[in-house]
């Protein structure tokens, strides 16, 4: 299984406000991202890829009030979004609450996962129209929408479908152009750090700082506008 940093995940009030904040916190204006029908939101992308990071990108994530959720849509969105806690920080300002990890094998993850008592949640299927096709991918999706230890355990995602011979011919990071912003360093702390750091050798994941202390997620970038540090502050 292998598994590395996909996306960090900023949610904002609305779209909008999220554009707003991150050209006034990076320095830059974030690219096209795409509407995602079943869970009612939509979300702007701009690539922070390194090589220690090659596929990652953030972002910006937003209910996207004007549009109808189909009769087969989970009860709750995903990355708690329906959540009071949540909805109250982000409607101050936009905040980073999570990130999704990309895998090779996403139902070993899952399984990996549950073998330490952790349930990750079934593995949605969910698509997005983009300029370069129809992206496709498997994510997983607790049914309570919740991402599990304050957002600190990430998100599973396998790209493509099971038969494509390249899963990440159409990976967002293949249409963003360089933003000028790139991610430094990753770390979380949360008072369970022990069992957080065993789910993550778990599922593989390497490069990601976790200790014990207060629940957050920190992520460190240099950007057009210097080194710019974003934390969930326990949201």
């Amino acid at each position: 299984m292998k598994t590395q940093i996909d996306h960090l995940v900023v949610v904002a009030k609305t779209l909008d406000q999220g554009v707003q904040w991150c050209e006034a916190t990076f320095g830059i204006t974030p690219g096209l991202g795409g509407e995602h029908v079943l869970f009612g939101t939509h979300n702007r992308l701009f690539k922070i890829a390194t090589p220690a990071n090659p596929l990652a990108y953030l972002e910006i994530i937003a209910i996207n009030g004007g549009a109808a959720r189909p009769s087969n849509a989970p009860r709750k969105r995903w990355f708690d979004m329906d959540d009071d806690a949540l909805r109250t920080a982000v409607a101050v300002a936009p905040r980073l609450v999570h990130f999704v990890v990309s895998t090779s094998d996403i139902q070993a993850g899952r399984a990996a996962l549950r073998a330490l008592d952790i349930e990750r949640g079934p593995a949605v299927q969910a698509n997005r129209h983009s300029r370069r096709g129809l992206l496709q991918w498997q994510i997983t999706v607790r049914e309570d929408g919740q991402r599990l230890f304050d957002g600190a355990l990430p998100t599973l995602i396998q790209w493509g479908k099971a038969d494509d011979a390249d899963p990440l011919r159409l990976h967002p990071r293949n249409s963003l152009p360089r933003s000028g912003v790139s991610l430094q360093t990753l770390a979380v702390t949360h008072p369970s750090a022990d069992k957080l750091l065993l789910a993550c050798e778990a599922i593989g994941l390497t490069g990601v700082a976790i200790n014990a202390g207060p629940a957050n997620i920190t992520a460190t970038l240099q950007s057009p506008r210097g080194v710019v540090e974003l934390s969930s502050h326990g949201v």
